[in-house]
């Protein structure tokens, strides 16, 4: 049975509320870290500062070094991390409310995910949750 670890960042907790509202998720989730602000990505997920300044916190970049870190920080068999815009501020030009990046990370490798979300801030946030429980399903399944 593998490991999971969480880094949330726009989601706040989201995902790993659902994990835990299973019964027995205790065996398979070990914890994870909710990364709002950027100094918790560079001081506990060890997100280069150098990304945060090329890429901004909503990267791809930004992404897989939190997934990484998470899985490092928890010694958890595979990270899952979101980041992204839920509004209905801090868009940009290129980074739109809604854009958002989910990796994972696990020993051997990574992956990670664009989405381009819409609806009110609640409706991104679930729906990035569920899409980002989504991908982890479908690693585990070797899909």
């Amino acid at each position: 049975r593998k490991t999971i670890s969480l880094a949330e960042s726009c989601t706040g907790g989201l995902i790993m509320d659902m994990i835990t509202n299973v019964p027995g998720s205790s065996s398979y989730f070990i914890g994870g870290v909710v990364a709002y602000s950027n100094e918790i990505k560079t001081g506990k997920l060890k997100v280069p500062k150098s990304f945060l300044k090329e890429s901004g916190a909503v990267s791809k970049e930004v992404a897989l070094a939190m997934a990484e870190g998470v899985r490092r920080y928890a010694s958890s068999d595979i990270g899952l991390s979101v980041t992204g815009i839920a509004g209905p501020s801090g868009a940009t030009r290129d980074k739109p409310v809604g854009l958002i990046y989910l990796a994972l990370a696990w020993e051997v490798g990574s992956v990670s995910e664009q989405h381009n979300f819409l609806g009110s801030r609640r409706q991104i946030k679930e729906q990035s949750a569920v899409t980002g429980l989504d991908m982890l399903r479908r690693h585990l399944l070797g899909l």
